[in-house]
């Protein structure tokens, strides 16, 4: 097992270790067993009944069974929050959270699987066998750039949603703020030059949607500088990322692509220099998405930025995923969809986008990841993309 880099003081008498101790999760029946009556039939010989309909009609494990309500979380530790590849059991308070998000939310009932990392093939193979046993695979914390073919191979597989909350969760609020951005600033999406900073799973997935929401010059960055056609080192995901980002053809680092650029994504960590974040254009917006410490400082992006959001709770404008995730697969589940399809993302961020518009200003473009209204209109949007298409 990896090891983590990050040594944390353990106290057990912490309020963070005292509120994980035992876990985070049980196990509750739905149905009393109050003596042999309710034993016969929760368990034999009326259980035998259901099985063979099953058995015959498979689809009916969706309504006689906890199947229809029920995700699995996902995760073999590779990439877990900004912590990195620290093992499945490092990963497993991560998943039980993610599941206690679910169901306060959604009312999902929500399965942490947590597994000994491998090959593709071997990760691929370990989840569709196990499917079965559940309405929808959300994936998490799975490093790039196996999380892009562990997902593709398993939508082709499985007839049930799967999705990688790690790059469409985040992409989905990310077009939700930016959508709200752009009615505060008088803005259209098609006008502006937006700068992605990281071309792993969340920069991917942010530079698709918005592209798909209608976003025509969007620029990528890894490690090295500006993802081009020019550069000689791409292969796999960022040489596809080549041919449909960069219109204008800029190389060099960040700092280039910067320069006059309306929207700046950041999904890789590191630092960006004060003096970049200045150069951007006039009225600009600096979505510093890195927990828990953002890209640019918040306080120094509102210097030169009208617009600024995190990934942190503490500062307005907070861009956190469960603004769309219990909502997404509440809405797939009900509506018996397969897929998780891209107008089902479009519909997910534009419900999110219009609970704000009422209080819409620079300092709240998205609602609060408590709204209580969030799940329900994002699975009513859902269900509705679900049915046009």
């Amino acid at each position: 097992m990896a090891a983590s880099p990050h040594v944390p003081f353990f106290d057990p008498e912490s309020p963070v270790f005292r509120a994980h101790e035992g876990g985070k999760l049980g196990v509750h029946a739905t149905q009393p067993l109050r003596g042999r009556d309710d034993l016969a039939l929760l368990y034999t010989p009326g259980v035998a009944e259901v099985s063979l309909a099953i058995a015959a009609d498979p689809s009916l494990s969706a309504r006689y069974t906890a199947r229809g309500n029920t995700v699995a979380v996902i995760s073999d530790g590779t990439a877990v929050l900004g912590l990195g590849d620290i093992g499945p059991l490092g990963a497993m308070p991560v998943m039980e959270g993610k599941a206690v998000l679910f169901k306060h939310f959604a009312g999902i009932d929500a399965v942490p699987i947590v597994m000994e990392s491998g090959t593709v093939d071997e990760l691929v193979e370990a989840i569709a066998r196990i499917a079965p046993s559940f309405g929808g695979i959300n994936l998490e914390d799975i490093s790039a750039p196996r999380c892009f073919d562990i997902e593709d191979q398993l939508k082709e597989r499985l007839d049930i949603p799967v999705f990688h909350d790690d790059q469409h969760g985040t992409a989905i609020v990310v077009l939700a703020g930016l959508l709200n951005g752009v009615r505060v600033l008088g803005r259209s999406l098609p006008d502006l030059r937006v700068v992605v900073s990281g071309a792993g799973a969340a920069g991917v997935a942010v530079t698709r949607l918005l592209q798909r929401a209608g976003v025509r010059d969007v620029v990528v960055c890894d490690s090295r500088g500006i993802i081009s056609a020019s550069r000689a080192d791409l292969t796999g995901h960022k040489a596809r990322l080549a041919t449909s980002t960069n219109p204008r053809c800029l190389q060099g680092p960040l700092g280039v692509a910067l320069e006059g650029a309306d929207v700046f994504v950041g999904v890789s960590g590191g630092s960006v220099p004060e003096e970049e974040v200045a150069a951007m254009a006039p009225r600009a917006m600096v979505f510093a998405l890195a927990n828990p410490t953002p890209e640019v400082h918040p306080d120094v992006a509102r210097r030169h930025a009208a617009i600024v959001a995190t990934g942190r709770s503490d500062f307005p404008n907070q861009i956190n995923n469960v603004l769309a995730f219990p909502g997404i697969f509440r809405g797939a589940l009900d509506a018996g969809a397969r897929r998780i399809t891209p107008a089902m993302k479009l519909a997910a961020a534009r419900a999110i986008a219009e609970l704000a518009e009422d209080d819409l200003s620079a300092d709240y473009i998205v609602p609060s990841p408590l709204d209580p209204r969030v799940a329900p209109a994002v699975s009513a949007a859902v269900a509705a993309a679900v049915a046009a298409e």
